[in-house]
């Protein structure tokens, strides 16, 4: 008769033995899942301008925006924050106006201008809204400083042409560069180091130059 000691031994090779056959049948399964998926990629050539320069690509048309700007165009000054929308790191501008470039695809915007932070100002000639930043100390980290840039310079756009936002008081009214406006208008870009107060000053200062 077998004493407890052995018994204990014997279970824990069975499950040692088990756990190893299970891992070694699924690696075969896993990689040929991988290899033998039978999809066929889906590519499309697109033209846009990005940064008033004409580009013209090949992309997988799942492609976002926000990818083919970063890896196929090499322009990394915009980031991919959350990649749901949801933080506004990816914000550019499109003919225009701000978009969250990680929600659309990159073939949706065929033959549009795309505006990103390297197409608005160089170190040498900033444009006034980093030149404010940088004034007013409106970034820590700045990883979403790009964002937040092309963002504020999309609001302060869209209050000198009379567009109301949600609290805005009267709107049959021209909307004034607020404190109130620009955090409502600027709240879908997320700043985790909380510099907040200071983006305000920096758009506040732009705007009184603008007026």
């Amino acid at each position: 008769m077998q004493s407890p000691g052995q018994l204990e031994l014997n279970r824990r090779d069975l499950l040692v033995s088990t756990a190893a056959t299970v891992a070694v049948s699924a690696v075969p399964a896993a990689a040929q899942a991988q290899n033998s998926t039978g999809e066929t990629v889906q590519t499309t050539r697109i033209k846009l301008s990005v940064n008033g320069k004409p580009r013209e690509l090949e992309v997988d048309t799942r492609t976002t925006l926000l990818d083919a700007l970063r890896e196929h165009m090499q322009l990394t000054g915009t980031k991919k924050g959350c990649d749901h929308g949801q933080c506004g790191a990816c914000t550019v501008l499109v003919d225009g106006r701000r978009i969250n470039s990680c929600l659309t695809l990159a073939w949706m915007h065929e033959n549009e201008e795309v505006t990103t932070i390297e197409g608005l100002g160089t170190p040498e000639t900033l444009h006034p809204m980093q030149a404010a930043f940088v004034s007013h100390d409106g970034y820590q980290c700045g990883y979403c400083t790009p964002g937040q840039i092309c963002s504020a310079i999309a609001v302060l756009d869209e209050i000198k042409a009379g567009i109301p936002s949600h609290v805005s008081g009267d709107i049959t009214a021209a909307p004034e560069a607020t404190a109130l406006e620009m955090r409502e208008r600027m709240s879908g870009n997320i700043c985790r180091c909380g510099a907040y107060s200071n983006i305000v000053d920096a758009m506040t200062d732009v705007a009184g130059r603008q007026a």
